[in-house]
């Protein structure tokens, strides 16, 4: 199976690790989405991660991507749970982690415009939905167990923040979710992909 992804971006860095955590190995093709408009004919939101299937069929969107892995015949631990309140829970975690990400990212690309032409209004939007999810994961730090879609995801999340937000100190106030953070980041899967410009 062939990965098309960014080095830095989050969202193929949950792929990378849900791949690594089930013993799948993946064929890297490192993509620039807005520099390659032929990307558009592999995935047509002209965006990463997208997986191309040994029989040619194409997934994209992470949590489709993971999901997909995650059911197939590997040698790893599940890492979706099957059902019940423990998928639910994953789930929600994921959904949360990919909510601060889908603020951070546009946050970042916004940031990077000329200072007249930034919204101020936008990126403290950005800042405050970042903000209140992570203020949410502190509360329920206790509820980051174990190495499923939804921790990998949070770790991934924070860890971006770390790469290209330090100066936000999201771990200020948070010593629950840092303190399990720093924990759950040596894992070799976490370690093997963090994110580089």
């Amino acid at each position: 199976m062939k990965l098309y992804h960014s080095p830095a971006s989050p969202y193929a860095r949950k792929v990378r690790v849900i791949a690594q955590e089930c013993g799948i190995a993946l064929d890297l093709v490192p993509t620039d989405p807005r520099g390659d408009a032929a990307y558009g004919k592999i995935n047509p939101l002209q965006r990463i991660p997208a997986l191309v299937l040994d029989d040619g069929e194409v997934l994209f969107d992470s949590p489709v991507i993971a999901e997909y892995l995650d059911a197939t015949d590997h040698p790893g631990p599940k890492l979706f749970p099957a059902s019940g309140p423990a998928r639910f829970r994953a789930l929600k975690l994921q959904a949360m982690a990919d909510g601060i990400l889908d603020a951070a990212v546009p946050r970042r690309q916004e940031s990077l415009r000329p200072a007249a032409l930034q919204s101020e209004a936008q990126l403290g939007l950005y800042k405050r939905s970042m903000s209140q999810t992570l203020d949410a994961l502190e509360a329920m730090a206790d509820k980051l167990e174990g190495v499923n879609i939804g921790t990998i995801a949070v770790a991934c999340a924070v860890g971006y923040l770390d790469f290209r937000f330090p100066d936000d100190a999201w771990r200020h106030g948070r010593p629950k979710l840092a303190a399990w953070f720093e924990t759950f980041a040596k894992r070799p899967s976490l370690a093997a992909t963090a994110p580089t410009a």
